[in-house]
């Protein structure tokens, strides 16, 4: 599981569709900012444009906004704020992920509370990122998103470990599980999404959803993330949360 930071926040917002032309740019990482701070979108919208492989395609200040440009514009990747003024940016992830799943969306917030990081997750958010870090980190965590690398800010990481439930003895070693759930466990601690995980094992997305099912309920878990929380803290993986 990757861990970074995100960027401080600023400004207004509003919402307009804009991206980059010519050729050189199509290869681009494809991005749709949604957050109603404008100056701090715009300031987003021209870093992104300022890398040769993102680019912003869209604005949008609230959740119906971005909703309607994902389905217009079909981005590779969202980068979401949680305070909207509508409907709050977990909610408009759930859609987006249940709308067009291949669209991948990067939370980046000032609430930074575990359970929200759970809410985030279990949504189908692919990142997690607070605004008090670096802009570098957001743009790494686009790339990996589209990559379909979890990317998660350090410091929250550590906060959903610190709070994730206490083993009970006869759950601390991994038995409960079977080898082939083990082994997709092993690939979510690395931060790889199920069609990654599907891929890596040789199974369809389908039957890997399956697994992830069964061993988020012998876990006791509501997300993937958490799952890895939780089985990082009992001992079944190391504490770097990678095998």
């Amino acid at each position: 599981m990757e861990e970074h930071g995100a960027v401080r926040s600023g400004g207004e917002a509003g919402m307009s569709p804009v991206g980059s032309s010519g050729p050189e740019s199509d290869p681009a990482i494809r991005v749709l900012v949604v957050d109603d701070h404008q100056t701090f979108a715009d300031l987003l919208a021209l870093a992104l444009d300022g890398q040769p492989a993102l680019t912003c395609v869209g604005r949008a200040r609230t959740a119906e906004d971005a909703l309607r440009l994902v389905d217009e514009l079909r981005p590779d990747v969202v980068l979401m704020d949680v305070g909207l003024p509508d409907l709050d940016g977990i909610s408009a992830t759930e859609r987006i992920h249940r709308r067009h799943p291949d669209v991948r969306v990067v939370v980046l917030t000032a609430r930074t509370e575990p359970a929200l990081l759970g809410q985030a997750m279990a949504a189908g958010a692919v990142g997690f990122l607070a605004k008090d870090g670096a802009l570098n980190d957001v743009l790494h965590a686009l790339r990996a998103a589209h990559h379909g690398t979890t990317t998660v800010s350090a410091h929250l990481l550590a906060g959903l470990l610190a709070t994730a439930p206490a083993p009970a003895p006869e759950a601390a070693a991994p038995g409960g599980l079977t080898g082939r759930e083990y082994e997709v466990l092993r690939l979510m601690s690395q931060g790889r999404d199920v069609r990654a995980i599907a891929r890596a094992l040789g199974m369809t997305p389908h039957t890997c959803r399956g697994h992830v099912k069964r061993l988020l309920s012998k876990l006791d878990a509501h997300s993937q993330l958490e799952a890895v929380a939780i089985a990082t803290r009992r001992g079944m993986l190391p504490p770097s949360g990678s095998a």
